[in-house]
């Protein structure tokens, strides 16, 4: 089993990193907040990792904290909620928003993320109430995407419109934009909404 991996980024972009380690590369696929989190660095990463084997596929999970690892964990531990159901809701909030919209029941909040449901957001409330309260004070440290100051609004704002006339939930849709803005200050509308769809 993979605890984590230490190495230096290979390769970049708001849903996978490739983690050079000893001449292996390592394909991870992430959330925004680990993207957030991680982007503008170049050696000495460290991701925890969650291994996914199946018949038909071995995926890697790479996150910036354990905590987000331990969220991920107890995501796809509720039924109907897979490795891509959970990273979209945890690209849709930071874990401290997550942990706090579980505690609260928070419905609709949780809902605003992309293919969740109303039956999955209450089994995930139901399922994970008790289990998010041993996370405590640690979930409110965990790192979010926060929105750098030099990210063009008119471009950031037309993406977000954009977006949310194709269907996706605003929520995401904001923080998916705001990553790409502080990967690339300069990008322009149609780049920001393509890189944006590939992570939505």
């Amino acid at each position: 089993m993979i605890e984590y991996i230490r190495g230096t980024i290979a390769e970049l972009n708001p849903t996978m990193v490739v983690v050079e380690a000893h001449g292996v590369g390592y394909g991870l696929n992430i959330s925004l907040n680990t993207y957030g989190a991680i982007q503008g660095l170049s050696s000495d990463v460290k991701l925890h990792v969650v291994e996914s084997i199946r018949e038909d596929a071995y995926q890697l999970w790479g996150f910036a904290t354990k905590v987000e690892r331990d969220l991920f964990l107890m995501l796809t531990s509720v039924s109907g909620v897979g490795g891509q159901s959970a990273r979209v809701i945890l690209s849709s909030m930071t874990p401290s928003e997550l942990c706090d919209a579980i505690s609260r029941s928070d419905e609709r909040l949780l809902k605003s993320a992309k293919g969740v449901g109303g039956k999955t957001a209450q089994r995930i409330i139901v399922e994970l109430k008790d289990k998010i309260a041993t996370l405590g004070a640690d979930a409110s440290q965990s790192p979010g995407i926060q929105p750098q100051s030099a990210a063009n609004k008119e471009v950031q704002n037309e993406a977000v419109a954009a977006l949310t006339m194709l269907g996706f939930s605003p929520a995401p849709s904001q923080k998916a934009v705001l990553a790409i803005l502080r990967a690339e200050p300069d990008a322009n509308v149609e780049r920001v909404i393509k890189l944006a769809l590939k992570m939505l």
